[in-house]
């Protein structure tokens, strides 16, 4: 399948959406932590909510179905959830009368096997990230990075800082 751009990969959101899923395939993540945060929503309205942080992507904006989701996986205590895996899918759901893309996360936990990358289609996928045409998360998920991978990556994030 073709590797297209979402248009929302361009304006760097600061969480995870169903955008950032590779060819809209599912995601299997593991859960950093959940605490509640003060969001800026568009307009410059600020809210509380819910914040999933996951280890190699953008943190996540939990709603209640998200978390009734990992819940019934895992139990009602956010403190349980650290270190567990969550297989995100993308969806649709009505907000406002229209209908948006959104992430759920399944019932069950499917890893996808992901092989290592070899260094020059790394060196390549790191390029792209450089250009704009490729995405970490994306990267993430296609293919398991070595440590010396991951530092490069890491680095790249404090190069944009």
């Amino acid at each position: 399948m073709e590797n297209k751009t979402h248009w929302k990969q361009l304006v760097d959101p600061r969480y995870i959406g169903a955008y950032a899923l590779p060819n809209g395939d599912d995601l299997t993540v593991t859960i950093e932590r959940v605490q509640l945060e003060t969001v800026t929503m568009m307009g410059g309205k600020k809210e509380d909510h819910s914040i999933m942080y996951i280890k190699g992507h953008k943190p996540m904006i939990l709603n209640v179905t998200n978390s009734k989701s990992i819940h019934k996986l895992y139990g009602p205590f956010i403190e349980d959830w650290a270190g567990r895996q969550i297989t995100l899918f993308a969806s649709t759901a009505k907000m406002g009368g229209e209908l948006v893309e959104c992430l759920r996360i399944r019932p069950t936990v499917t890893a996808k096997k992901r092989k290592p990358i070899e260094d020059a289609r790394f060196k390549g996928a790191v390029a792209g990230i450089k250009a704009g045409t490729y995405t970490v998360e994306k990267l993430r998920a296609a293919a398991l990075l070595t440590d010396e991978q991951e530092a490069v990556l890491a680095a790249l994030n404090t190069e944009d800082a």
